[in-house]
């Protein structure tokens, strides 16, 4: 974190610095204002704010994203209902739009705009078009069709009612934008160790870039698989990223906090319980992964009783809570399942996992690996997809002790796990995305993608009876209600070209 300590010191000195000059037209302008401010800095802003900031995306991932691929959920409704009931919840559903859209984009889209014309910020300009790209993404995906090419240019064109782009014209820019951005990446150019993903190298923001690229051009498997073809090419040729340490990764600290950790360790500690489908996955399988994962308060009956000392890591007592109850109905199947009350059920690790100061991760050597395996499978790629799958596998198992030392999974563990789980023709795509859902454990956004688009892993519907779906699982995040009021017009020509905002809609590259 001593990049991001020199980023947050520097933004202050110059904050110090300029309020301090006497000149009165200076005194009259803000010249701390976002129209001064160094780009670097804007992009730095753009990225801290990407991760699990003060509640805002941690609330919707856990009560969405990882609710619908079934790894963590709640039986408590009201301000906690979504995923686990099947249900619409705005006041949670709207936070990635908001939080993305105000915060990430703003400072991106700025610092793009402001670095582009300069030759001595080469590297920057073409970092922040990657890291926008990255960002849309997880809008689009979410939601589909979104305001694009006049999205996040309130500040700077006083764009306030922007129009709505179709999901496919927003994937094919994206698609353009990587390919020119990685390109124009020049290690002879000037960069700025200041930076706070790659240090400002702009080698491994290439190699993001291009593994970037890869995960856009997998998503289009279904709906157009020359253009995916031929974008997993160049991103192949271009280079990607080749180890565990050139994941794109935030690493927080005491003071910026992962806030999935902050909300688990605190005051929704007693709240969000691992599924019993992932539990189950990981038991029968003896995934090493799960002894790192998951922890159990035995015997607790209520919130304060889960206490350390009830804390056991043992992978053979560890208990999902099962989908489709509420914290009524739960009661009902506790006999069963071998626990005392619905607080005995296993959850994520605070203290490995989701430390407040544990990492986030934004695209990894995992993920790549995997997805190389599958375009292996569609023949798009040369190379050995059980070579490429392992390798995935092993890259996940090593990645763990990132998060901390003492989830650290052994190199011979991890072995025995490849070696009784090899990849068998017949089953390999349901193999690689089962494998790609573990590696993407606490990626909400990836989870929910990559599950929708490659309809693994097989999960049974969320049984539970108030659901407001008509389908098996939730497709899309509904708008916000605030849409509704900037920007009527706009967005309900976005429905009328896509169908009702609600929780069935499918986003272009999830047609059936």
């Amino acid at each position: 974190m001593k990049k991001l300590t020199k980023y947050l010191l520097s933004l202050i000195m110059a904050v110090g610095f300029f309020s301090c000059d006497d000149k009165f037209d200076e005194i009259n302008t803000n010249l701390v204002d976002p129209t001064t401010l160094n780009p670097l800095f804007l992009l730095n802003q753009g990225i801290l704010d990407m991760r699990y900031r003060d509640g805002v995306i941690a609330l919707q991932d856990l009560s969405y994203n990882f609710g619908i691929v079934q790894q963590i959920i709640t039986p408590f409704g009201s301000s906690l209902a979504g995923a686990n009931y099947n249900q619409l919840n705005l006041g949670i559903s709207q936070h990635i739009w908001q939080n993305t859209y105000q915060n990430v984009l703003k400072n991106t889209v700025d610092a793009v705009e402001k670095s582009k014309e300069n030759p001595d910020n080469t590297n920057l300009y073409h970092s922040a078009r990657i890291w926008k790209a990255y960002a849309f993404m997880v809008l689009t995906d979410n939601y589909g069709d979104i305001p694009y090419f006049e999205g996040a240019k309130g500040f700077i064109e006083q764009i306030v009612s922007p129009k709505y782009d179709s999901q496919e014209t927003i994937y094919m820019d994206i698609l353009k934008e990587l390919e020119e951005a990685t390109a124009g990446l020049d290690p002879s150019k000037p960069s700025s160790t200041s930076e706070i993903l790659y240090g400002g190298d702009p080698l491994k923001w290439k190699k993001f870039g291009y593994s970037l690229m890869l995960r856009a051009a997998m998503r289009l498997t279904k709906v157009a698989p020359s253009t995916a073809e031929s974008y997993v090419t160049k991103a192949v040729m271009g280079g990607l990223i080749t180890s565990n340490e050139e994941n794109a990764i935030l690493r927080n600290t005491s003071v910026f906090n992962n806030y999935i950790g902050v909300h688990l360790g605190a005051r929704e500690k007693a709240n969000y319980y691992l599924t019993e489908p992932f539990v189950n996955h990981l038991k029968t399988n003896e995934d090493p992964r799960l002894e790192s994962i998951a922890i159990r308060h035995v015997g607790a009956t209520n919130g304060p009783s889960q206490t350390i000392d009830r804390i056991t890591r043992d992978p053979d007592l560890q208990i999902g809570m099962p989908m489709g109850h509420d914290d009524v109905s739960i009661n009902s199947v506790l006999a069963e399942n071998g626990v005392v009350s619905l607080w005995d059920f296993s959850q994520a690790n605070i203290y490995t996992v989701l430390k407040v100061d544990s990492p986030q991760f934004f695209l990894t050597y995992s993920q790549t690996q995997l997805l190389l395996a599958e375009a292996a499978i569609r023949g798009w790629v040369q190379g050995d997809a059980t070579t490429y799958y392992e390798e995935g596998i092993k890259a996940n198992m090593e990645q763990m002790a990132t998060y901390d030392l003492d989830a650290t999974v052994s190199e011979q563990a991890a072995a025995s796990y490849i070696a009784n789980h090899p990849l068998e023709d017949e089953m390999a795509l349901e193999q690689i995305n089962t494998e790609y859902w573990i590696s993407s454990f606490l990626d909400g956004s990836e989870l929910f993608a990559n599950f929708r688009r490659s309809g693994y892993p097989t999960l049974d519907a969320n049984p539970y009876s108030g659901s407001e779906i008509t389908g098996d699982f939730i497709r899309s995040m509904p708008y916000p209600d605030s849409e509704t009021v900037v920007n009527r017009s706009n967005l309900q020509e976005a429905i009328s070209r896509q169908g009702p905002n609600n929780l069935d809609r499918r986003v272009w590259w999830d047609q059936p």
